[in-house]
C-alpha cells in the first residue's frame, strides 16, 4: 500500500515530485508510525465491515481502528467479537484474492481480550496489525502490553500496541506529572512493540462536561492544550526517546464527499483552488484544517478520525511542500555536519543546521510516507484530486 495509492499513476506525476513510498504490514516500526495517517475508527459492530474496510481502502485509507470500547454498547461486546473475528475472515479471503487491505488494529476494552481474540481469528489473524489500549496508565498499561505478549506468542506474529492516553489522572493536573512519568516507564519497557501513542481528546473534555465547537481546535480548550503539551514534552521529544503521537479525533462531519462531487465534475482538479477553499470554510472544515496543521506544529503525526470525510484532508496536509524538502535536505547534506547557518534556497528564512536538524530528519521520513508536492501544488489541488470520481 501506499497514501495516494489510489490516485491513477498520471495524476501522482502532476502532482508529486517525490512520490509516497509503497510499504507493507511488514514494513519497520519507524515507517509504519509515519505513515499511519488518518486513522479512521469503525464499530465492530457493523454487519458489513468488512466490504466497509476494502471500500475504504479503495478510497486511500491506510489505517483503522475496529472499536469494541466505546463506539458500541456495554451489552454489545460479545456480538461485537462475534462480527469482528466473522469480518475478518472475510478480509483474509479478500486479501488472498489480491484486494488491498488497510493495516488494521482492534480497539479492546480488556487485557484478557487479545489473546482471546487472537485464538479465535485462527489464521485470519495474519491480517491484524495489533491493537489499541484504551484508557492507558502504568497500572492498566502494564497488564495490556503483559497480554499483548501472550497474544503474539499464541499467533507467531508480531502486534504492535497503540496506547490511547485519555485517563482522568493524566487531565489532573495534582496526578499529570506522576501518571505521565509512569506511562513513560512502562512504554519504554515495551517500546518494540509500541508504535504510536493516540491522545483521548474527548475523554479530556468528558472529565469537565466540555465540547469544543466545530469553528475551536483542541488547542483552543486550554485545559486539553495543556495536556498536549505536557504528552509532547515527556512522551514526543526527537533525542530518540520519544514516540510518534498522534492528533486527536475531530467530532464534526457535516461535509461529506458528495458535497464536492458537482464542482469536481465541472473543472480540471487545478483550476478549482479558491471554489474548494470556499466550499471547506462554509462546511464547518476550516476548524479541522486548522487543527491539523496545529497538530504538526505542536509534534503530532496522523490524526484519529471518526469520518470518511476527514481522510482526505488529512493526507493531503500531510504531503511534504516543496519548499519544506528543500529546506531539509538542504540541513541535512553530509557537508553541513559542522553546523552553521544558510539562507533557505527560496530566500525567505534562515535554516540554522544544528538546531533544525531534528525538524529536518522528521520531515524526510513524512516524505517518504506522503511524498513531495510539486512546487506548483498545495493543500487544495492535492485535496480536490484525491475526491475525483473514480
Amino acid at each position: 500500500m501506499r497514501h495516494f495509492g489510489h490516485l491513477a499513476p498520471d495524476i501522482r506525476k502532476t502532482l508529486f515530485h517525490k512520490e509516497p513510498v509503497e510499504f507493507t504490514a511488514d514494513s519497520p516500526a519507524r515507517t509504519l508510525a509515519a505513515a499511519l495517517g488518518a486513522t479512521l475508527y469503525s464499530p465492530a459492530t457493523r454487519p458489513r465491515l468488512a466490504a466497509d474496510v476494502l471500500k475504504q481502502a479503495a478510497r486511500g485509507v491506510t489505517s483503522m481502528v475496529l472499536c469494541l470500547e466505546d463506539s458500541i454498547g456495554d451489552g454489545d461486546v460479545a456480538a461485537g467479537e462475534e462480527n469482528l473475528v466473522r469480518q475478518l475472515g472475510l478480509l483474509d479471503e479478500a486479501a488472498d484474492r489480491g484486494e488491498d487491505l488497510p493495516l488494521l488494529f482492534v480497539r479492546v476494552r480488556e487485557p484478557a481480550q487479545m489473546p482471546d481474540l487472537v485464538r479465535r481469528m485462527g489464521p485470519a489473524v495474519r491480517r491484524l496489525s495489533g491493537f489499541v489500549l484504551p484508557k492507558f496508565t502504568a497500572e492498566s498499561g502494564q497488564l495490556f502490553l503483559e497480554a499483548l505478549a501472550l497474544a503474539e506468542s499464541a499467533c507467531g506474529r508480531r502486534l504492535f500496541a497503540m496506547p490511547v492516553l485519555e485517563s482522568p489522572q493524566l487531565l489532573h493536573l495534582e496526578s499529570r506529572a506522576a501518571t505521565l512519568a509512569g506511562i513513560a516507564r512502562t512504554v519504554e519497557a515495551h517500546r518494540d512493540r509500541v508504535l504510536a501513542l493516540r491522545l483521548g481528546v474527548t475523554d479530556f473534555c468528558s472529565a469537565y462536561g466540555l465540547r469544543r465547537a466545530p469553528d475551536m481546535t483542541a488547542y483552543d480548550v486550554q485545559i486539553v492544550a495543556s495536556v498536549i503539551a505536557d504528552v509532547v514534552n515527556v512522551l514526543g521529544r526527537a533525542d530518540g526517546t520519544g514516540f510518534t503521537i498522534t492528533g486527536p479525533v475531530w467530532e464534526y462531519f457535516r461535509l461529506h464527499e458528495r458535497m464536492f462531487k458537482p464542482q469536481l465534475r465541472r473543472s480540471p482538479f487545478l483550476g478549482q483552488a479558491e471554489e474548494l477553499r470556499t466550499t471547506l470554510i462554509e462546511h464547518d472544515m476550516d476548524g479541522l484544517l486548522r487543527e491539523i496543521e496545529l497538530d504538526r506544529a505542536n509534534g503530532l503525526t496522523g490524526k484519529t478520525c471518526i469520518h470518511p470525510s476527514h481522510v482526505a484532508p488529512v493526507h493531503a496536509l500531510s504531503v511534504v511542500s516543496h519548499e519544506e524538502y528543500s529546506d531539509a535536505t538542504d540541513i541535512l547534506r553530509p557537508e553541513r555536519d559542522d553546523g552553521g547557518v544558510l539562507r533557505s534556497a527560496y530566500t525567505n528564512k534562515m535554516n540554522e543546521v544544528k538546531p533544525h536538524r531534528a525538524w529536518a530528519e522528521r520531515t524526510l521520513l513524512r516524505a517518504e510516507a506522503f511524498g513531495v508536492a510539486r512546487e506548483d501544488i498545495g493543500f487544495v489541488e492535492l485535496l480536490t484530486a484525491s475526491l475525483q470520481p473514480a
